[in-house]
């Protein structure tokens, strides 16, 4: 009521002042009445602005991902009755680099575009990322979900690139020289091989993560990827496309010379044409129980196997995966080519012309276009 005794001592001095100073007590009044009006209004934002509002609050307060935070973040969900969908992207010198700044802005508005989850569900996105990143990150989300058309409540947490690479090192150390194009290459990082050893790094409370590249476009609703998880055979740890390209072919050309009927680099279906990580389904409560998939991160038997192949990659995990898939495919559930449709043609120029169609081709429908090796992605 307060602006009201305001608007009776105001006219009570109408008589007093001239017409246009009238008009300028008469203005401020109004200006009053919808400070007081239109300030108090609880619903000037709309509901799904709200919920991108306070899930990015919540990810700040997760302080960039501590092992802790996360459990607590499952457990409020727990306790609220929906399921939370993580998924992790590496978003390291992004800040140096327009071209990865573009090719996020293509994967995360395609990615909000067709996301559709129900009601109590959360997408929780997990971006590994250095300090000057993870502000530029912040301002593109902020961004990108502010205008969504989506319906569901997305949670944002950042984990330190440092911390988790101190954790891994000693892990993954051993398989860095196998795996690594050489010191200070892009994936002699040990950050590179997260997926790797994920399972040791991330608290048990998270079960399931998919992990995915910048340079995606998606063309479905992402939450049908994590329906795959429920197609995984006994034994299988990790979903994972298998690679378009004769990469392995290549990589594996002394063992497939020693070894002329081998399958392994052959093309599909009948070979082994190795695997692509540009999207993965980590089962990281299956990865913590396998026996098998724990042996061969010991560093005698990456050796062995490495010797065994006559191994010697540059891609970081997915290197790693394609030489245990050689020697144990049960580990791992192939996902259709359609969800990780690679573009790259790299190789059909370098010296496998005659073969590249054998493992380029994918039929059936395409889920997300992968533009690695910086190949353009059709339009929609």
């Amino acid at each position: 009521m307060g602006f009201l005794v305001l608007v009776v001592r105001i006219m009570g001095r109408i008589s007093t002042f001239r017409s246009y100073q009238f008009l300028l007590l008469l203005a401020a009044t109004f200006a009053v009445i919808a400070f007081y009006y239109f300030g108090s209004e609880r619903h000037s934002f709309s509901s799904t602005t709200k919920r991108i509002r306070q899930t990015q609050q919540r990810g700040e307060e997760l302080n960039v991902g501590e092992e802790s935070d996360i459990s607590r973040s499952r457990k409020g969900s727990s306790e609220a009755g929906g399921q939370r969908y993580h998924a992790l992207m590496m978003f390291t010198k992004v800040d140096r680099s327009i071209s990865l700044q573009h090719k996020f802005r293509v994967a995360m508005l395609s990615m909000v575009k067709l996301a559709h989850f129900l009601e109590g569900e959360v997408l929780v996105l997990h971006f590994v990322s250095d300090q000057v990143s993870q502000e530029l990150g912040q301002r593109m989300l902020q961004e990108f979900l502010q205008d969504a058309p989506f319906k569901y409540e997305v949670s944002i947490i950042f984990h330190d690139v440092v911390e988790l690479t101190q954790k891994l090192f000693p892990i993954v150390e051993a398989m860095q020289k196998h795996f690594s194009a050489g010191s200070g290459a892009y994936y002699s990082e040990s950050i590179f091989f997260l997926s790797v050893a994920m399972h040791h790094i991330m608290p048990e409370s998270l079960t399931r993560i998919v992990q995915l590249d910048l340079d995606l476009k998606y063309k479905t609703n992402i939450r049908d990827l994590f329906q795959e998880f429920d197609k995984f055979p006994p034994g299988a740890v990790i979903g994972i496309t298998r690679e378009m390209q004769p990469v392995y072919r290549h990589t594996f050309w002394l063992y497939r010379k020693e070894n002329p009927k081998t399958r392994v680099g052959e093309p599909p279906p009948e070979g082994l044409p190795g695997f692509n990580s540009g999207v993965m389904l980590l089962d990281l409560s299956a990865m913590r129980a396998s026996t098998l998939y724990n042996q061969l991160l010991k560093p005698s038997n990456v050796a062995k196997l490495a010797d065994q192949y006559r191994f010697k990659g540059h891609l970081g995990d997915q290197d790693f995966f394609s030489m245990i898939g050689m020697e144990h495919p049960e580990l791992f559930y192939s996902l259709a080519c359609g969800w990780n449709r690679q573009l790259c043609t790299w190789w059909r120029d370098h010296g496998y012309g005659d073969v590249f169609q054998l493992y380029y081709g994918c039929d059936g429908p395409v889920y997300i276009y992968h533009g690695n090796c910086n190949s353009p992605i059709p339009d929609d």
